[in-house]
């Protein structure tokens, strides 16, 4: 997750509001190491929004986890 954000340049805050989580639960949910419980859907909510910016996830959180980034054509430098 944390790695989604900085690739998109979104603050924890930025992520708050276009999610409609709380930022402590984003905070705490970037502390856990493995994956964390989720309650009302949370994760879901996250990586549905990180993927509509852009961000492809990868691996499994146990086997090479990481993101690839498909940026739209305007955002891409010439």
């Amino acid at each position: 997750m944390r790695a989604a954000r900085g690739a998109l340049n979104w603050s924890v805050q930025e992520l708050a509001i276009r999610t409609g989580i709380g930022h402590a639960t984003i905070v705490r949910y970037e502390m856990i190491q493995k994956v964390p419980k989720s309650r009302k859907g949370n994760l879901e909510t996250i990586k549905a929004t990180l993927e509509a910016a852009g961000i492809e996830f990868i691996g499994t959180p146990d086997d090479a986890p990481g993101i690839r980034i498909h940026l739209a054509k305007s955002n891409k430098p010439e």
